[in-house]
């Protein structure tokens, strides 16, 4: 037979056992944050930065930064993500930066990850953006229709990566997948990173 306790003994022998239970979840719970914090430092340095050509890449969460003098860049990839494509790729040599400065830029895309990665690294360059439509059989809505005589980038689905320069107009085609990382590739080879 067990013997009796008193309820008041009992309700004090509970909330002792509870208070440790609780101090030892809370130890528990500051060991794995302070485990992951101190797990996290060198894995922090070591891919916060990259140099790629003589290009500080810092990356600060989902984006990789870049300065070029006046000039704040930010890719989603940076250029060791993926391997340089073939010259057969990139169809001729595409017209740097320098030829988009200060002049009106227009974009049509129906990815809108791979234009907003495109306008947000060309914005402070251009003197304004738009979007447009390069004929009106493919155009939706009430956009201007632009020629390759405009700086003029054109982003498609295609089963095969390419960037292909015609006069002003720029072509990056690729699977809907990789039309961003074709994106930050078209931007690596204008601002002469590659």
């Amino acid at each position: 037979m067990k013997p009796l306790k008193s309820k008041s003994k009992e309700a004090k022998k509970q909330r002792k056992n509870s208070i440790i239970i609780g101090i030892l979840l809370i130890v528990v719970m500051f060991g794995s944050v302070f485990g992951v914090i101190v797990g996290s430092f060198g894995k922090e340095r070591e891919n916060n930065k990259i140099v790629y050509n003589g290009f500080e890449f810092l990356n600060t969460g989902n984006y990789w930064y870049l300065n070029l003098g006046n000039y704040d860049f930010m890719f989603k990839y940076n250029p060791e993500q993926f391997p340089e494509f073939k010259i057969e790729e990139i169809k001729e040599k595409l017209k740097t930066a320098e030829n988009y400065a200060r002049k009106p830029l227009y974009i049509s895309s129906k990815n809108i990850d791979a234009s907003y990665e495109i306008a947000r690294n060309l914005q402070s360059i251009v003197l304004r953006m738009q979007n447009a439509c390069l004929n009106e059989s493919d155009c939706e809505g009430n956009l201007p229709i632009k020629t390759c005589e405009d700086n003029f980038i054109i982003i498609e689905e295609s089963e095969f990566p390419e960037i292909v320069q015609e006069n002003n107009c720029v072509f990056i085609r690729a699977p809907q997948e990789k039309l961003v990382q074709m994106s930050d590739e078209f931007l690596f080879q204008i601002l002469e990173i590659r």
